[in-house]
């Protein structure tokens, strides 16, 4: 994968493309987080959205800046 996208002219860093992802990934296992019953048992359940988002997003980056 290039580490620039052009976009209509304009350059976008690949990373941008990857926050995407991240979000529509992370979307979909919070809605399924939120189906298993997993928040009743966190203490913070927006601070586990957020480390969950911040691991996914590192995961794909590394996957690319490796």
């Amino acid at each position: 994968m290039p580490r620039e996208i052009a976009l209509h002219g304009v350059y976008l860093p690949s990373l941008t493309l990857l926050f995407l992802v991240a979000m529509l990934l992370g979307w979909g296992l919070d809605r399924l987080f939120a189906w298993c019953g997993l928040y009743r048992h966190a203490w913070h359940p927006a601070l586990l959205r957020v480390g969950l988002f911040t691991c996914l997003y590192g995961a794909l980056a590394l996957t690319i800046y490796r």
